[in-house]
């Protein structure tokens, strides 16, 4: 009766902040969708986009008509003149994008505006008049417009990463100085971390890169893990950017496992590679060309698989909530909400087993690339 006692609260609060998390969701896509049926669905579909793509400005929640944002640097470098905006001054007060010192973001870019063209150049309120063919075929020569400038803006991605960064080194800088104070029983965030720290060092890094080799790769694997780890759980958080689900994000931890593992590849491992031990000579050839394309594809891999993991699984929270207000159904709202909670359950697994992996498999490359080849 103690245990579920103590239980309660922290059942309670987990409750909290997933019927959070879905009702922030909903209320977006409510006001992402208008009357139509086509125009709901296609609300819906902005909405889901939008929440899985870099943005200039950190969107929080949307109130009714009220999009509750957070204004972020932009930063311009154009013909040897460094430039600093906000992204709210390319806006309007109906959020609609407007040209601001001779630019503007078309189609989430940061473009050149042609001609100075201003808001109502760009929106056809000049004239009174104007399709919105005629409005598209516009934004999309602003997105072939000029960008012979240095675009160092910081986008929600970074900005994204700037925090997991601050928030790793707050919270194993507190964990660090216990260690380095003596105390001998953790506690707090210490006792938390500890155990995941000691699994990836004993089950991880020993047993693939060898117990006399892993120590000079455990504070990458560390770091790989934990960016992961944190930036997959900031990820599911209500108007959180979708760091891991960027695949030039992805691709940059990939390409990081990828050159250590060829710089630190010994004489056996390259041998494997160029000169298979045990293949007929007529075979070297074809089993060459294998093995050089398996170099390249093992950062493919661990590329595309960390994100369609996390891209994926907020696509389908986001659908199953926008189908209640596609197909104007309270009860198919009702049950969307409470299957996307279920879902979201499940994404915070899918985090943490994706950090693992792709952990994991970056451990077992290295070691491949480290082992002497003496059995």
């Amino acid at each position: 009766m103690k245990n579920s006692r103590t239980n309660f609260p922290n059942l309670l609060i987990i409750s909290v902040l997933i019927a959070l998390f879905s009702f922030s969701n909903s209320s977006n896509l409510l006001a992402s969708s208008d009357s139509g049926d086509e125009q709901k669905e296609e609300g819906a579909t902005d909405f889901i986009m939008h929440h899985i793509a870099d943005d200039y400005q950190w969107h929080i929640v949307t109130l009714g008509h009220t999009h509750v944002t957070i204004p972020l640097p932009m930063i311009i470098y154009d013909h040897g003149e460094l430039k600093f905006f906000m992204s709210s001054d390319f806006y309007d007060e109906h959020h609609e994008p407007i040209a601001h010192e001779g630019y503007m973001i078309s189609h989430g870019k940061l473009v050149r505006a042609e001609g100075g063209h201003g808001a109502a150049d760009s929106h056809g309120e000049s004239d009174g008049h104007g399709s919105d063919d005629d409005h598209g075929a516009a934004a999309d020569d602003h997105s072939e417009a000029k960008s012979d400038f240095l675009n160092l803006s910081i986008t929600k991605n970074v900005a994204s990463l700037l925090l997991s960064a601050v928030l790793m080194i707050v919270v194993f800088t507190s964990v660090a100085k216990r260690y380095k104070n003596g105390v001998a029983a953790p506690k707090g965030l210490q006792s938390f971390f500890e155990p995941i720290i000691v699994f990836i060092r004993d089950d991880i890094a020993k047993v693939n890169i060898g117990a006399d080799k892993y120590q000079r790769f455990m504070p990458y694997l560390l770091t790989l893990f934990f960016f992961i780890l944190f930036n997959n759980l900031l990820g599911l958080t209500p108007g959180a950017a979708n760091l891991t689900g960027n695949i030039a994000v992805t691709l940059c931890l990939a390409l990081f496992t990828f050159f250590i593992t060829q710089f630190n590849g010994r004489k056996a491992y390259w041998m494997h590679i160029l000169w298979t031990p045990g293949v007929p000579l007529p075979l070297r050839p074809i089993i060459l060309v294998v093995e050089v394309i398996g170099i390249f594809t093992k950062p493919i891999s661990l590329t595309l698989r960390l994100f369609a993991s996390i891209t994926a699984g907020h696509i389908v929270v986001l659908s199953i909530i926008g189908l209640g207000f596609i197909l104007n159904s309270l009860a198919l709202g009702v049950v969307g909400t409470l299957f996307s909670a279920i879902i979201t359950v499940i994404e915070i697994l899918v985090a943490m087993i994706q950090a693992y992996v792709f952990t994991l498999f970056s451990s077992m490359y290295i070691g491949q690339a480290v082992d002497d080849g003496h059995h």
